[in-house]
């Protein structure tokens, strides 16, 4: 008898520290978890910036400020302006 009490408190040994393990792991895994969601957070509030500055660049009037003032464009003079017809569909 004192046998199988001791077979069975080594498979209870067993279990318990299987128990331990998985409720150890399974913290570690949330822990993770958290910071995965906090990172993902962070990432979707940077791309809404990221998101607003290029609005803000693509603004027309930003662009014809550079395109006049750095790069000395400008619209061209009538007479440079020429038309081309579209090709008709078949």
């Amino acid at each position: 008898m004192t046998r199988l009490n001791l077979v069975l408190l080594g498979i209870l040994v067993l279990c318990a520290l299987s128990v331990v393990t998985s409720q150890h792991r399974a913290r570690k895994l949330y822990v993770e978890l958290q910071k995965q969601q906090e990172l993902a957070q962070q990432i979707a509030v940077e791309w809404g910036q990221l998101q607003l500055e290029q609005s803000t660049w693509a603004t027309h009037g930003r662009i014809d400020k550079v395109a006049s003032g750095n790069l000395k464009m400008g619209v061209p003079p009538p007479s440079r302006v020429q038309f081309i017809a579209p090709e008709s569909r078949r």
